[in-house]
């Protein structure tokens, strides 16, 4: 049998040495690495997202934000040319140049959404499936009455008093109005209750694993044993629906701008570039045809992946 260094903790209790330690840490991340590599539509799925936001940042470098904004109604319309690739939309701007930079604003916006989302369940989820009792019932029932709701119900209902908002903001030199933070919390904050529940389950088959146990017999923390020893055994469910939520957080945001209560204009968001072409959908479906497109990639990229994921850090998968 290999040599495994072994050292004497303060309290007199032996444990592995912090190499090998690290060491089967990063197996099981290489481990996940080349199940995920090996899976090929969740590659070209990452392969796909790359691009898109390479055309999202990248192109930004070529066109100007300004240009994105300029109104031109005598290009009122304009079918894809030379001058205009992607054509032009209901007020003579360039459909490129918007998706470039409106691009940037619907990752974003699934991106930060999701996180907040990502915060509040596992945090509900954690407390909720560790303590149990009067916690569990009250974060659980809350849970479930806003469940009980339709969520585009809730999402109009608090998108509303949007409409009224012009105050802008400056963010990392760029000016946004206002809408564009409040269409992120609503987002966020109106679709972590799944993951809730995913992970107190979780959490309720993890704390009668022998780990906690023997955690709690040797006098550790409540707050050392849930953050230190229980979150990190729900990582994989976590990262998997945070992975698939980005994709749901920018089709939420696309139906919400096209029905006219998401991000306002001239601010732009694959989705409200699609409510210029609200009107004449037959006649000038290159206005909604490449924004529709560029969602549509996306969310596919993004579910690849998310499959990817789940099956990598399946610990029961033997791919």
């Amino acid at each position: 049998m290999a040599n495994v260094p072994i050292t004497a903790s303060p309290t007199g209790v032996l444990k592995l040495g912090e190499d090998v330690q690290k060491k089967k840490a990063a197996s099981l991340w290489a481990v996940a690495s080349r199940r995920f590599l090996k899976h090929r539509m969740a590659v070209a799925g990452l392969i796909m997202l790359m691009l898109i936001v390479l055309f999202c940042v990248g192109g930004a470098f070529f066109i100007t934000e300004e240009y994105s904004n300029k109104l031109d109604l005598s290009q009122q319309f304009q079918p894809p040319s030379a001058e205009h690739p992607f054509g032009t939309d209901n007020v003579g701007r360039d459909v490129l140049a918007r998706t470039i930079w409106g691009g940037q604003i619907s990752l974003m916006i699934g991106v930060i959404s999701v996180a907040i989302s990502v915060f509040v369940g596992t945090l509900f989820g954690l407390l909720s499936g560790f303590f149990g009792g009067w916690v569990d019932s009250i974060l659980m029932r809350f849970t479930e009455a806003l469940l009980s709701i339709p969520v585009l119900v809730l999402l109009l209902v608090f998108s509303r008093p949007l409409l009224g908002i012009t105050d802008t903001i400056v963010i990392f030199g760029r000016q946004f109005y206002a809408s564009v933070v409040a269409i992120v919390l609503i987002i966020g904050l109106l679709n972590w209750m799944r993951l809730a529940r995913i992970v107190r389950s979780v959490v309720l088959s993890l704390k009668e694993q022998e780990f906690v146990t023997a955690a709690t017999t040797l006098g550790a923390r409540k707050g050392r044993i849930l953050f230190q020893h229980v979150l990190p055994n729900c990582l994989a469910p976590i990262i998997v629906t945070a992975t698939l939520g980005i994709g749901a957080a920018i089709v939420t945001e696309a139906y919400l701008s096209f029905l006219g209560f998401g991000v306002l204009p001239p601010t732009a968001t694959w989705g409200n570039i699609l409510t210029g072409a609200q009107s004449r959908l037959d006649e000038v479906p290159w206005v909604w045809l490449f924004p529709g497109l560029l969602i549509v990639f996306t969310v596919l990229a993004i579910n690849f992946i998310g499959d990817g994921l789940r099956d990598a850090l399946d610990p029961r998968s033997n791919k």
